[in-house]
């Protein structure tokens, strides 16, 4: 029973990851981009994002409680695993490794990028170009920026094809290794995206 659920549990937190935690940072990504066009383009997209019908409970069953327990069933994960890279130094047990690491820093910037977002919007603040460029004109907060949208992206990059994997999509070793291709591709463009966007606000 107890083998079931656990089952469950990474069935669970690995589809959460890609759907719908994974959609919503790519749209993230996108409507950041629109920095790379100026205040007036970023404004009017995260004004779209805000004005959205039903957001709030759109933010809640969609975005927050599933990345609350991908974040929760991810730390159990990150800190039980048993990682062979000492002994077995191949490529997948290092992804896997630098997996579970980069889950950690990814929690972590996201919990800060929320409370310096989303709780002062609740304040009163407004969620803008403005905001952002003060808060990246700090060149501490910049590289912790930097570091914190890369290590998400790979978080999300690498476990696509750990979803593959997992979900039967990828069985064979040909397929998975075009699979680690086309995650590599993925993680390379979004990269592109993030450190755009994020150069744009400074």
């Amino acid at each position: 029973m107890a083998g079931n659920r656990e089952f469950f549990n990474r069935r669970l937190h690995s589809l959460l990851g890609v759907i719908p935690v994974g959609l919503f940072l790519i749209q993230h990504l996108v409507v950041n981009h629109f920095a790379t066009g100026g205040e007036e383009s970023f404004n009017k997209a995260a004004g779209f994002m805000e004005h959205l019908p039903f957001r709030t409970l759109l933010e809640t069953f969609v975005i927050f409680l599933p990345l609350l327990f991908h974040a929760i069933y991810g730390l159990y994960i990150a800190f039980t695993a048993k990682n062979n890279t000492s002994r077995f130094g191949f490529f997948r047990n290092w992804m896997f490794m630098i997996q579970r690491i980069s889950g950690v820093i990814t929690l972590v910037f996201i919990t800060w990028h929320v409370w310096q977002t989303r709780v002062q919007a609740a304040f009163g603040a407004d969620v803008n170009f403005q905001m952002m460029e003060n808060i990246l004109s700090n060149p501490f907060m910049f590289w912790f920026y930097l570091l914190g949208v890369i290590s998400t992206i790979f978080h999300f990059s690498n476990g696509l094809w750990s979803f593959c994997v997992s979900w039967g999509i990828t069985i064979t070793p040909r397929s998975q290794r075009i699979s680690t291709y086309v995650t590599i591709g993925v993680f390379v463009a979004l990269s592109i995206v993030g450190i755009r966007a994020l150069t744009a606000f400074i």
